[in-house]
């Protein structure tokens, strides 16, 4: 091993190898869950502030390893997922500057440390992440300059000149980068395994149960944009249809599994119609959402038979489609027995005052299943109200809901209304999605929040087919059609509530930007990349062009770097940079030095030309100052070289 490489480094460059290294963690513990992140971050502030001053013992670190395994463990499960493999480099990093003692030790760290942006791109691809990253990269590049003037025992530069001189390399490196992105052949699928993450992004998914939407519910973040490309449904039809819920085991509701395979039943669409495009955030699963009912499946999705949409792939990351809906006239006019039996079923042995009520009111109510949803919906209006704070259900809890809590939020407003049906005999399923959605007037296009997620019900009525039942609108309509955008837009004298909606202006401008950000980043795929030629009339581009097109241009690139680069190494020093200016103000008049010429024969043959220019001289001081130092003043000749001009009107 290098002696040199063994060598101590001074204090201010360990300081900058470790700020490098914070800097590199911090995108990747930002997409960590909360109290994981702050046990990572914690335990690599005492790791650092203890290696400044002694080595840490080996049993110690053996001891800290084993603790982030139990913690990585306790917040993520057993199971090896992305999320995990990230936390366990996190960790990793926190404990590698116990071994910060050599250069050797502090490269070493800084080369490791780069893993982490990268590692926090499995997780999040947005602006953030991507700004974070590249301030990360910066910091280790000025670490790294700084080790090299460290070991070579030289003072390192202003950090201005520093800055300048990493500046300069990435804007060299920026051309391929983007030539790697934009030609590069994308395929649909990666060349190796992707491990599923070990949480799972909050969404909708194919089972439902009391108080498990609560995560879902505090959730601001966006769940999917729309773009209308025409009229925009009013607001009582901004329903967004996802899995529809039929299994009841007394507890929690649950998907048929038969359904994904099975034919879309038919609807007859009324006279409205939509079309629109989606951009839907990454959930890991495959359940789409639609506007309620969407006309067919859009390529590389699927539509069944209770038209909830599901995607062929795992939606690991942003996707966009294209789809058109209509509002059904006439949806499934006619069940079959085994769809009557489903949408029927109640397990025995639960909420015997729900099956009492139900009975009664069927009694009352004859053969009119109308009149039941109608009179279910007057009593919630009446009697119930809407909250998020419910209490645990026990083994009834529709009863529980019904008679004594008369509060809850729209899973227990919907599953107790299709447990309600399903007793007086009217068949009923729950269907999840979300309601709602707010205008973004920058960008023109809509924000569906996770926030947003509902679920509501359908009644299959004799000669109307399933109709759409909200039981959760009857108690709180606000709740689905009204928007925070139209409640920020009443009293806007009210000084709290006109900076609520500057705030909410903010917050939709940086929306705008992150849309802007997924469509020219994140949605740019295989397809978009074979049309990126269109413009210049080539219609399809194929992955062997593509190929041809990236060798091209990455060949021109590096030449075009070496030669900046040698460029830029020969015209290190100032004097030499204004002699070659000279020379090229004096190459305009035709008078331009020949490659194997020296500097005194050329200024000789210009003086045969223009005897009044008085170069000589003036090599002759750059001769003596490049190859006989300290013969003469460089400020002095360097002035002068920049003031040096041939003589006005002068001509060969």
């Amino acid at each position: 091993m290098n002696a040199a490489d063994t060598a101590l480094p001074r204090r201010d460059t360990r300081i900058w190898s470790l700020l490098a290294a914070a800097l590199a963690l911090l995108p990747l513990l930002l997409q960590l869950p909360g109290m994981l992140a702050l046990t990572i971050g914690a335990l690599a502030v005492l790791v650092t502030a203890w290696s400044q001053h002694r080595t840490l013992p080996g049993p110690i670190k053996l001891l800290l390893i084993a603790g982030m395994f139990v913690a990585i463990y306790w917040q993520m499960g057993a199971g090896l997922g992305r999320d995990s493999g990230c936390a366990l480099l996190a960790a990793m990093l926190a404990i590698k500057p116990t071994e910060l003692r050599s250069f050797r030790d502090a490269r070493s760290l800084l080369g490791f440390a780069l893993f982490a942006p990268f590692a926090a791109f499995l997780l999040d691809q947005g602006p953030a992440s991507w700004a974070l990253s590249l301030t990360a990269v910066v910091a280790a590049l000025l670490a790294l300059q700084r080790i090299s003037d460290d070991q070579a025992g030289v003072a390192a530069p202003p950090l201005r000149q520093q800055l300048r001189a990493v500046g300069r390399l990435l804007v060299l490196a920026l051309p391929l980068a983007m030539a790697g992105f934009w030609l590069l052949p994308r395929l649909p699928t990666p060349l190796w395994g992707t491990p599923e993450r070990s949480l799972s992004r909050p969404g909708l998914s194919d089972t439902m149960e009391p108080g498990g939407w609560g995560e879902l519910m505090a959730d601001d973040s966006p769940a999917l944009r729309v773009q209308f490309f025409g009229p925009v449904p009013a607001p009582d039809q901004r329903y967004w249809r996802g899995p529809v819920l039929t299994r009841f085991d007394g507890r929690s509701w649950s998907r048929i599994g038969n359904r994904r395979q099975s034919a879309p039943a038919g609807f007859t669409a009324g006279p409205q119609r939509w079309d629109y495009q989606i951009e839907y955030e990454a959930t890991d699963h495959r359940d789409l959402v639609a506007l309620d009912l969407p006309l067919s499946a859009p390529p590389a999705a699927h539509l069944d038979s209770d038209y909830s949409l599901s995607s062929e792939r795992p939606l690991n990351g942003l996707s966009i489609w294209r789809l058109q809906s209509a509002a059904p006239r006439q949806f499934q006019s006619q069940l079959s027995p085994t769809q009557r039996q489903q949408a029927l079923q109640l397990p025995k042995g639960f909420n015997p005052r729900t099956l009492q009520l139900a009975q009664q009111w069927r009694t009352q109510a004859g053969n009119d299943d109308a009149a039941i949803v109608q009179r279910s919906l007057e009593w919630i209006h009446r009697e119930f109200a809407y909250t998020l704070v419910t209490p645990l259900p026990g083994r009834h809890s529709v009863d529980e809901f019904l008679f004594d809590q008369k509060a809850g939020y729209c899973e227990h407003f919907s599953g107790a209304f299709v447990v309600l049906m399903r007793a007086a005999g009217i068949p009923a399923r729950v269907v999840t999605g979300y309601a709602g959605g707010v205008r973004n007037p920058y960008g023109d296009y809509w924000v569906v929040r996770r926030m947003d997620a509902h679920a509501w019900a359908e009644a299959w009525l004799p000669g109307r087919g399933w109709v759409r039942v909200d039981p959760t609108a009857a108690v709180a309509p606000e709740r689905i059609y009204d928007t925070l955008e139209d409640r920020l837009g009443t009293n806007t004298g009210n000084a709290g509530l006109d900076l609520a909606g500057r705030w909410t202006g903010l917050l939709q401008y940086g929306d705008y930007l992150r849309r802007g950000w997924n469509n020219a980043v994140l949605s740019f795929d295989a397809q978009r990349q074979s049309r990126l030629l269109r413009a210049f009339g080539v219609a399809k581009l194929s992955p062997s062009q593509l190929v041809a097109l990236f060798a091209t241009f990455a060949i021109a690139t590096v030449g075009l770097m070496a030669w900046l680069l040698a460029r830029g190494e020969r015209q290190r020093d100032p004097l030499l940079r204004a002699w070659h200016r000279v020379g090229q103000r004096y190459a305009r008049l035709g008078l331009a030095r020949e490659p194997a010429e020296t500097a005194l024969n050329w200024a000789h043959r210009v003086e045969l030309q223009l005897p009044d220019c008085r170069l000589s001289a003036l090599s002759q001081r750059f001769s003596d100052a490049r190859y006989a130092g300290g013969l003469t003043d460089d400020d002095s000749l360097l002035a002068d070289l920049r003031r040096h001009r041939p003589k006005p009107g002068a001509r060969p």
